[in-house]
């Protein structure tokens, strides 16, 4: 039975979402909350159908959580943890379901077609949680490439000089980078070898504030320095004098961060900037950043 929600409720719907900043699903299933509690203790319904609509909320909020941070472009370590949490969630309650509704059948309670829906949301929430691995692996690489950088910044833990020569190459150019230059380069890559360059960040992440350092007007490129492409690339920026850094690794033999930083040299963020400075902060001038 398909239950009609008139202008009062929708208006209530609106209104909790808009003083709890919950998302219109979960400021629903809050009220629905509400509303069979009030039926709970008055009596008219069994306390199970309370517990039943706490777990239904408890799995909407991890489905809101799940499919923000999927489309989300700029992860942070935590939230690609809470993200996969949140999928193997949703995984186990509709296991959960499946068994329960597998046991009914074996039992004779309920028709073998009535698995169905059951496993085809199960089937759903596996590809969500293979999805949520999947964008938190990327996530972990951009993560990587930021330590990578974070090595080449002064600092007082910085490696030997030798180390940081092992690890990286920089190469000055002329300082100047901007979207037109990258426009050139993305061009020139792609007549060479057909595909896209594998942009892993343009301009600031998340990342990069948490580790202190300014990334606007720069890019990052997945591709490994010393693999054809990546040989093509550093020298096409050097023959057009065009700055970068080549990075082959981020934390010898723990953490592989390899890639192609253009542009200038990121430079470290004043404290409070690294504090206060949210997410989405608009990109410096690329031709104007400091070297």
């Amino acid at each position: 039975m398909r239950l009609f929600l008139g202008p009062i409720l929708l208006l209530s719907v609106s209104l909790a979402f808009a003083q709890s900043q919950d998302s219109p699903e979960v400021a629903h299933a809050k009220l629905e909350i509400e509303r069979i509690q009030s039926l709970v203790q008055t009596g008219a319904l069994p306390p199970i159908q309370l517990v039943k609509a706490k777990a239904d909320l408890a799995d909407t909020e991890d489905g809101v959580l799940l499919h923000k941070n999927i489309q989300q472009q700029d992860l942070t370590e935590d939230e690609a943890n809470q993200m996969i949490a949140a999928a193997d969630r949703r995984f186990e309650r509709r296991k959960q379901a499946f068994d329960d509704a597998k046991r009914l059948v074996e039992a004779g309670l309920a028709p073998q077609l009535s698995l169905s829906t059951f496993l085809q949301n199960l089937d759903f929430a596996r590809k969500e949680a293979d999805l949520a691995e999947t964008r938190a692996k990327l996530a972990a690489e951009v993560n990587d490439m930021a330590r990578a950088e974070e090595l080449a910044l002064p600092s007082p833990t910085l490696p030997a000089p030798s180390e940081v020569t092992r690890l990286s190459q920089r190469f000055d150019g002329n300082g100047i980078f901007n979207p037109q230059i990258f426009q050139r380069v993305e061009t020139a890559f792609v007549s060479r070898f057909g595909h896209s360059l594998p942009v892993s960040a343009n301009g600031e992440t998340a990342v990069h504030r948490a580790l202190g350092f300014d990334h606007r007007g720069r890019i990052d490129v997945a591709i490994q320095p010393d693999e054809p492409e990546g040989i093509w690339l550093r020298e096409y920026l050097t023959a057009n004098n065009i700055p970068f850094f080549a990075f082959r690794q981020a934390v010898p033999g723990k953490a592989t961060g390899a890639h192609i930083h253009l542009g200038p040299m990121s430079t470290r963020l004043s404290p409070m900037a690294s504090l206060h400075r949210p997410r989405g902060y608009p990109a410096a001038c690329s031709g104007c950043a400091s070297r």
